[in-house]
C-alpha cells in the first residue's frame, strides 16, 4: 500500500516539472537583461575611456603610478613604456599599463616646420 502511494505522488509531479522550468526561463531572461546593462556594459565604456587615456599620455603629463609614486612623463619610449622622473634627476621607465591616474595633461609639443 505505500508503494502505490508513492507511485501516485510521483506521476502527478512529472506534469508540472515542464511549466516550472519554462516559469524559471521567463525568469531569468529579465534577470541577464538587466544585469547586461547595468553591468557589463558600463564596465565596457569603463575600459575604453581608460584604454584612450593610456594612450594618450604624452610627455610633460603628470601620471600616478600603481604603487603610489607620482612622477613626469619625460619620454615616450614606445606604445608600453614610458620614462617618467619621480624626483630631480631620478628618471625610471614604466610600463603604461601600470599608470594608474593621469593627474596633469602637459602641453601639447609643437614640431617646427623646416623652412
Amino acid at each position: 500500500m505505500f508503494f502505490s502511494q508513492a507511485f501516485a505522488q510521483d506521476a502527478s509531479g512529472g506534469a508540472s516539472g515542464f511549466g516550472s522550468g519554462l516559469e524559471m526561463l521567463f525568469l531569468f531572461a529579465p534577470l541577464m537583461v538587466v544585469w547586461y546593462f547595468f553591468l557589463i556594459r558600463p564596465q565596457r565604456a569603463q575600459m575604453k575611456k581608460r584604454q584612450e587615456t593610456l594612450t594618450s599620455i604624452r610627455r610633460g603629463d603628470q601620471v600616478v603610478l600603481g604603487g603610489g609614486i607620482v612622477g613626469k612623463v619625460t619620454k615616450v619610449i614606445d606604445d608600453n613604456e614610458l620614462e617618467v622622473e619621480i624626483a630631480e634627476g631620478v628618471k625610471i621607465r614604466a610600463a603604461r599599463a601600470y599608470i594608474a591616474e593621469v593627474r596633469v595633461k602637459g602641453e601639447v609639443v609643437k614640431t617646427e616646420a623646416a623652412s
